[in-house]
């Protein structure tokens, strides 16, 4: 997931960004600060600015290939910028002022023509919540139960669990154990463990976990772990017998 935020200097771009990032638990690049790092070599002549929305692009890219989401937030000035920089699931225009600190940028500043969200005004959190209700974005601040295991291979067993914590909290969050190739019961890795629980469940929040073996906990404090009983039927799945009518 890539969601870039463009608008001139001082429209709230970062403060956006930086709240987003927080809550859907994405890496921030900020293009000031790429600006003065990796593209330091760069200037402020139209083919730089071209050259600076194209290397952030590659970097947001790259991060949301390895299965990171990714918040962007820079001017992206112009159509060509805009190109440059590619596509992204999510374009945020913060359209707060009518003139930017920078004359340069002012003169060059061509209005969007393609975005999700028009935000004329500021308000960070406002505009974080309706961007992830919107959406759909997994929100690591909200209350969330939590399903850990194997999951060699996700089955109907699995399913009928996830409806059962979806009563619980609206947001489930399904954590898959790192056992890949400890053993012959775990055949397969993460990305297809993954991809198969989604495509099931297609917003599946879906996350990598270590292999899990013990858990300990003093007093409970804001949480609960609970066993549920899903009847004799359910029970007597066996993912072993799954693997062998899957050929795994």
């Amino acid at each position: 997931m890539i969601i870039q935020i463009i608008g001139l200097p001082g429209s709230g771009k970062t403060t956006l960004a930086a709240a987003l990032a927080e809550r859907i638990n994405a890496v921030h690049l900020n293009a000031d600060y790429v600006r003065a790092t990796i593209n330091s070599d760069l200037g402020f002549m139209p083919e730089d600015r071209v050259e600076h929305a194209r290397r952030l692009g590659e970097m947001a890219k790259m991060l949301s290939g390895q299965g990171l989401d990714v918040v962007v937030d820079f001017i992206c000035p112009t159509a060509a910028t805009r190109a440059a920089f590619g596509n992204s699931d999510i374009c945020i225009w913060m359209d707060t002022i009518t003139e930017g600190r920078f004359e340069d940028t002012n003169k060059l500043w061509e209005i969007p023509t393609k975005f999700d969200y028009h935000f004329m005004s500021y308000d960070s959190k406002g505009q974080t919540d309706l961007i992830i209700v919107e959406s759909g974005l997994h929100d690591w601040k909200a209350p969330t139960t939590l399903l850990l295991g194997r999951y060699q291979p996700w089955h109907e067993g699995h399913q009928a669990l996830w409806g059962v914590a979806s009563e619980r909290t609206s947001q489930v969050m399904v954590a898959v154990r790192d056992t890949h190739g400890t053993s012959e019961k775990d055949p397969l890795a993460f990305p297809e463990v993954a991809r198969r629980i989604r495509q099931e469940l297609p917003t599946a929040f879906v996350i990598k976990m270590p292999n899990i073996t013990n858990i300990v906990y003093g007093r409970d404090v804001g949480y609960k772990i609970e066993q549920v009983d899903l009847g004799a039927d359910i029970h007597a799945i066996s993912a072993t017998q799954k693997r062998k009518e899957a050929g795994l």
